[in-house]
């Protein structure tokens, strides 16, 4: 069956909705293609925490953080380290996102009807000496409505336009290639041929059939991918492992659903687009295994505050700044360099409610449902959140015991072998307990998470008093497994500041766009090796917002 439309949008997540309605919105026809059913409309960023990456806002000046898009970008660029020729485009895209965070963004979002929490996070500290890596101030801010919330304006837009008859929603379409006439100006993308897969009652997130029912031609005017990375694919995950990371795991668990597979971005290449910056990956070093998994090897991130100690699976303490929350690819690299592919968290009962989140919308019901009651119930005073407690009875990488001896046997036996020796793991333990118990110490977790508590935010519902870890009153004690969680693709197809797609020879390849994860979020890598976090769903909104613009005023 062959369709023509003037805008063809491949990926119905958050950048190709935004690429669609901005699209409509100039009065384009619209055809989105997605491989997944309807239920699993938005992708990835339905299921997220929500956090945007905002500078100087409104919710940071009210509890007294002192930012600028100066000191935005000199994090920004830290903690990327371009330092590849073919970073020109992704050092424009950081440029130009910094600008939107600090200027534009706050504003057009609540044009689009989204509210943010009034708490602003801190997330990748770093911990490193100025010009390094992190963020020097908090700048997460987490959407009123988490994920689903950022979606929420964006399918109520191309509703009205399906509605209206500007956009045509597909549905089961999976994209296999995109045709392309070639002239002196150089390649076309002229539109797509792929396969009609049949209808599945796959719910939101599931692995959905790939039998084929079918097939398709699509001529547009212009092609917008925005079809994801390559987290649910572990093949390709390994394939492009970054040099000085040791071996890929054996075994990883997955923080992005079966259908982020990859397998558009060779479509694209295919045709004539430049794929960059392959081996730049954001992987998490803090998952845990879902007791309830929706996708294959369905795993949640530890959202973790600075004080639980973070030791390798030998029960080796990570050097400094590799604390919870400060640095998570320079974590990721330390533990895969060990030769084993887990890691533990060390804590005890008082800290585990205040300072473990778990990222998803479905691990957060209060800030999903936007129900301040239930917040001020299940949260307030450190609580142990329900979410949490449901890992602590029934998630099989969590072992509690009284004593630190008994719980290391639980460590050794659920790791499979005695790898940690409990004598001198108590030794450091008990040695962090000497600082702490100073008041003063040189510690530098112990001071750094000192440090933390003078932020109103940390203070007040995120970072723990001080005390003594092996303290009875404290217990029981905690550990918990953590796996590598695979999640971001930080490259992509290369694209210039419109959003179109370059060739391998540099040149624009016509008719062609990306954007979102697929385009590296901006440019095919604007985050670098690095991100600040808060920069992918905003990398989404941003990129699908220009590319959406941009093949409007092409097509």
């Amino acid at each position: 069956m062959r369709r023509t439309t003037d805008v063809m949008v491949i990926g119905a997540g958050l950048a190709g909705l935004v690429a669609a309605t901005e699209a409509a919105d100039a009065g384009r026809r619209v055809i989105v293609l997605d491989q997944e059913p309807a239920a699993s409309l938005g992708g990835q960023a339905w299921w997220s925490f929500g956090g945007l990456f905002l500078v100087d806002s409104p919710e940071q000046r009210r509890l007294g953080i002192k930012d600028s898009a100066e000191l935005a970008l000199s994090d920004w660029m830290g903690t990327a380290g371009f330092d590849r020729p073919e970073d020109h485009w992704p050092r424009q895209w950081a440029h130009a996102y910094v600008d939107f965070a600090a200027g534009e963004k706050r504003s057009w979002l609540k044009q689009q009807g989204i509210a943010l929490f009034p708490v602003v996070q801190w997330a990748e500290r770093g911990g490193y000496e100025a010009g390094g890596p992190g963020n020097s101030v908090p700048r997460f801010h987490i959407t009123w409505g988490t994920g689903p919330g950022v979606l929420t304006p964006f399918v109520r837009r191309i509703t009205e336009h399906v509605r209206a008859g500007r956009v045509e929603m597909a549905f089961r379409h999976r994209v296999t290639a995109l045709t392309t006439t070639s002239g002196p100006d150089g390649i076309r993308v002229t539109g797509a041929t792929g396969e009609v897969l049949v209808p599945s009652g796959a719910g939101r997130g599931e692995p959905s059939s790939r039998e084929v029912d079918g097939d398709f031609e699509i001529v547009a005017g212009a092609t917008v991918v925005t079809s994801g990375g390559i987290g649910g694919n572990h093949d390709l995950v390994r394939r492009n492992w970054p040099t000085g990371f040791g071996a890929a795991p054996a075994t990883m668990i997955s923080g992005v659903p079966d259908s982020t597979d990859g397998l558009m971005l060779g479509v694209a290449a295919r045709a004539g687009g430049r794929l960059i910056n392959e081996d730049r990956m954001w992987h998490y070093p803090e998952g845990v295994i879902n007791h309830s998994p929706v996708w294959t090897g369905h795993g949640i991130r530890i959202l973790s505050g600075p004080s639980p100690l973070w030791i390798d699976a030998l029960g080796r303490r990570l050097p400094a700044p590799l604390f919870p929350g400060f640095d998570a690819l320079g974590a990721l690299r330390h533990i895969t360099g060990t030769g084993h592919a887990h890691s533990w968290f060390l804590l005890d009962r008082r800290t585990i409610g205040p300072e473990f989140g778990l990222s998803g919308s479905e691990q957060n019901p209060d800030l999903t449902g936007r129900s301040v009651r239930k917040l001020l119930r299940e949260r307030a005073g450190g609580k142990i959140t329900p979410a949490v407690q449901r890992f602590l009875d029934d998630g099989v990488d969590f072992l509690e015991a009284p004593t630190l001896p008994e719980l290391v046997a639980r460590m050794n036996e659920l790791a499979g072998a005695d790898l940690i020796d409990p004598v001198a793991l108590e030794q450091v333990v008990r040695g962090r307990d000497l600082q702490v118990r100073t008041g003063l110490g040189h510690d530098p977790q112990v001071t750094a998470t000192a440090m933390a508590r003078t932020y109103f935010g940390d203070r007040r519902m995120r970072v723990v008093p001080p005390h003594e870890m092996l303290d009875p009153e404290a217990g029981p004690l905690i550990a918990v497994r953590l796996h590598v969680l695979t999640r971001k693709t930080l490259g992509g197809l290369e694209t210039d500041l419109t959003a179109t797609v370059l060739g391998s020879d540099g040149n624009r390849v016509a008719g062609l766009y990306a954007a979102g994860e697929a385009a590296g979020f901006g440019g095919g890598g604007m985050h670098g090796h690095r991100a600040l976090e808060g920069t992918f769903l905003g990398g989404c909104l941003f990129s699908g917002r220009v590319a959406g613009r941009t093949a409007a005023i092409l097509a």
